[in-house]
């Protein structure tokens, strides 16, 4: 009888990645481990033909001789599976607990102790200002610490915690159901390894404390939203006297009233009037740092963008600063007078004949030309 593809044998694509291929064969295996299927000859089959598949698939080099010789390529070199205990995996137990050890208290070899604290988040609002000159702030983070009285231990003082003589200190206990093993936490000490017989009065045996923090945070010059500061050790103190976590503060950078930020370039519209935009003149722009002049020569159209080197941010993780860029907006006039509507039109009237708007002239040269086409 002709071996089936190895591929479709853990119902897989060519081009699985190790990680998926391993989860694959598990599924494969556990469905069809004999312990599983005692009454099944067939099951015993499709387990041994997993293990080959899987033997063959895990290992670089056989696996690029399948995938050029397919199984000729292999022969010889597979097929090792025979026994009920091919591809690392001795007992159904194994596998089970391979998938299914983080749900019953952290699979094989979990034990109670000392474990690192939880990382916190501060989500900081900053003003452009601030995130491009720097700042500091003071925080206020609800956080759990280690107690004082106890130091962590969570045990009166003068008293220690004593080894649970449930799970021998090792934390976890193992439960035969039926013909597999299930290893769990330990349901005396709930995973630590030990038992406080007089508990500590201010954490009552926590070894830890709610509390607010009050924090100092230095914010360097140049951070932008979606940056993150790191604290470190200043998250959750860790259980049993573990090491604490650490605190990142996300920042936000707040909308600003003129300045838009691209990176390490600000941008900027700086609004002038027709006669401005038509003869020329001077403009004073506000950069972070003041004001400068901006000349605007005569015939300035909408749009046009000014650069100012240097006027933009320095970025937090180095490089050249960049520049502020002005783009005009030519303004229309609004609330006229009756004389000064008058003076447009006779000033309009002065206009027909000359080519005084190239733009206008050229985009109904065009439209004319679409509709005699």
């Amino acid at each position: 009888m002709a071996k089936r593809d190895y591929y479709e044998v853990l119902g897989v694509e060519k081009d699985v990645d190790a990680a998926d291929l391993k989860k694959a064969y598990r599924r494969v295996a556990m469905k069809y481990h004999p312990d599983r299927n005692p009454d099944d000859p067939s099951a015993e089959e499709k387990f041994k033909e997993a293990n080959e598949a899987y033997e063959v698939l895990s290992d670089e080099n056989k696996r690029a001789a399948y995938d050029r010789f397919g199984h000729a390529g292999v022969d010889g070199q597979g097929g090792m599976g025979g026994g009920t205990g091919g591809a690392g995996f001795g007992s159904f137990s194994d596998i089970f607990g391979d998938v299914f050890g983080d749900i019953f208290g952290g699979g094989r070899g979990g034990r109670g102790g000392p474990s690192r604290g939880s990382d916190l988040r501060y989500n900081l609002e900053l003003s452009l200002e601030e995130a491009v000159k720097g700042t500091s702030v003071q925080i206020k983070v609800p956080t759990l610490v280690s107690c004082k009285t106890c130091d962590g231990s969570g045990a009166k003082p003068g008293s220690k915690p004593v080894t649970c003589t449930t799970c021998g200190g090792h934390g976890q206990v193992r439960m035969q159901q039926g013909f597999f093993s299930v290893q769990q936490t330990c349901p005396s000490c709930r995973g630590r390894g030990t038992i406080i017989a007089d508990p500590c009065k201010s954490c009552h045996g926590q070894g830890r404390l709610e509390e607010t923090k009050t924090l100092q945070v230095k914010v360097p010059a140049g951070v932008d939203t979606g940056d993150r500061i790191r604290l470190s050790g200043e998250g959750e103190a860790g259980a049993d006297g573990g090491p604490s976590g650490d605190l990142y503060v996300q920042v936000n950078v707040r909308k600003h009233p003129i300045f838009q930020r691209d990176g390490a370039d600000l941008y900027c519209e700086v609004p002038i009037d027709f006669v401005d935009a038509a003869l020329g003149g001077e403009l004073e722009v506000p950069t972070l740092d003041g004001r400068v002049k901006l000349k605007v020569p005569p015939e300035t159209q909408t749009g046009k963008l000014f650069k100012l080197r240097g006027k933009g941010v320095t970025p937090v993780r180095g490089g050249g600063v960049g520049d502020l860029l002005c783009r005009v907006v030519v303004e229309t006039p609004v609330n006229l007078t009756a004389r000064q509507k008058e003076l447009l039109k006779e000033f309009q009237a002065t206009m027909k004949g000359g080519k005084f708007s190239p733009k206008k002239d050229s985009w109904f040269d065009g439209v004319k030309k679409f509709f005699n086409e």
